[in-house]
């Protein structure tokens, strides 16, 4: 099957490619950059059909926008949340309120969103969550209580969409709400970087207590249905820069190999080609789902190849080096406990891969009940 793109499609990966050679390497933080994106209105190039986004620009633009972005040097995301989650929510559940308040904010990068869905004890069992929202007398206002896990950029966001139990005796998915939370609560709101095996803190704990929340998406009690359609948008366009992102982990693999001379084993040499071949593989499959195929298990499919592609991928990165894949880059210093380079940070972040956004258990799970029709597993009550 042969997937390429038209003339327009060209011109506009031209220009995109152009604007980031001229503002990628001016970018001083991910705060301001996200200003400069917005200005330049590279925000919300699928909201066009909103009336609140910047440019009009087709899927197959989207596509070309998010692979050159992944190609350039421009610096990671900080908006990706808010704009790729989040705002395909609000314009499909939210009311007309909640899109003038909260679009033009993403589109601008002047908000960052993160969200509020893991919880300890009920990481990927997203049904299983604790954390409780009581209406206040006025009837219009929520107190949020509980603790969220593993929330990316928590510690830079200005606002978090919940997903939070408002039905006292509900179980699983049944009484939840999705509320939209402003960060800055102070002695309300505490947020608690996690150090990872990477020595960063991509990762936070967030404690509610008594936190304020006005705004709720698609009414009170309907949470799951619009939770579920907030992880489909997930695994949209940003599925094909992240493979993008793969090729070029790749090729660093293959040049370590020839550096180190382990290409000439043949066994290694047959998981290089088997790599190159799963991510081509990889790329068609997500070309083909790109325009809603309506698979429910296409996401989870998408998932558990990629994730486990990926990881798979951190191993080989070490193995080829050999040894020397077990010293760091710098020497050790109270400081700077240890340091890591491009493979060892790719080996130790990928073993998380399996786990985060959704446990390879927790996708086959869903693949065998919603598109094998197999019995569901049995679940005990929350």
């Amino acid at each position: 099957m042969e997937f390429g793109f038209g003339q327009d499609d060209e011109d506009f990966r031209a220009e995109a490619r152009d604007w980031l050679a001229a503002h990628a390497e001016d970018a001083t933080d991910r705060r301001s950059w996200e200003r400069t994106l917005g200005a330049a209105g590279w925000i919300g190039l699928g909201w066009s059909a909103s009336g609140y986004g910047n440019r009009t620009a087709g899927l197959t633009q989207q596509v070309v926008w998010a692979e050159e972005y992944a190609r350039s040097a421009a610096p990671p995301r900080s908006g990706h949340i808010g704009e790729n989650l989040l705002a395909p929510t609000l314009i499909a559940h939210g009311s007309d309120e909640q899109k003038s308040r909260f679009l033009p904010p993403i589109a601008a990068g002047e908000e960052l969103w993160c969200q509020g869905y893991s919880e300890p004890g009920a990481g990927s069992d997203l049904a299983g969550v604790r954390t409780a929202a009581v209406r206040e007398p006025d009837g219009r206002t929520y107190r949020v209580t509980g603790q969220k896990i593993w929330t990316s950029l928590a510690h830079e966001a200005d606002w978090c969409f919940v997903l939070a139990r408002t039905e006292p005796g509900s179980v699983r998915h049944h009484g939840l709400t999705f509320l939209l939370v402003p960060m800055d609560q102070p002695g309300r709101i505490e947020v608690r970087p996690i150090r990872q095996l990477t020595g960063t803190s991509d990762f936070n704990e967030v404690f509610f207590d008594g936190a304020h929340a006005e705004h709720v998406v698609g009414g009170a009690g309907n949470g799951w249905r619009v939770a579920m359609s907030l992880l489909g948008f997930e695994r949209g366009v940003s599925t094909l820069a992240q493979q993008i992102g793969f090729a070029q982990e790749l090729d660093g693999v293959v040049r370590a190999a020839v550096a180190s001379g382990a290409v000439r084993d043949p066994v290694v040499r047959e998981r290089l080609v088997r790599q190159w071949a799963e991510l081509r593989t990889m790329r068609w499959n997500a070309l083909r789902t790109l325009g809603g195929s309506g698979d429910a298990g296409a996401p989870s499919v998408a998932k558990l190849l990629w994730a486990g592609w990926h990881q798979r991928l951190g191993e080989l990165a070490v193995q080829v080096r050999g040894a020397t894949a077990s010293v760091g880059p710098a020497d050790w210093s109270a400081q700077s406990p240890y340091e890591l380079d491009a493979a060892q940070h790719l080996f130790l972040f990928s073993r998380a891969d399996t786990v985060y956004g959704g446990s390879d258990q927790i996708q086959r799970t869903i693949i065998a009940e919603r598109v094998l029709g197999l019995p569901r597993e049995p679940k005990g009550a929350v």
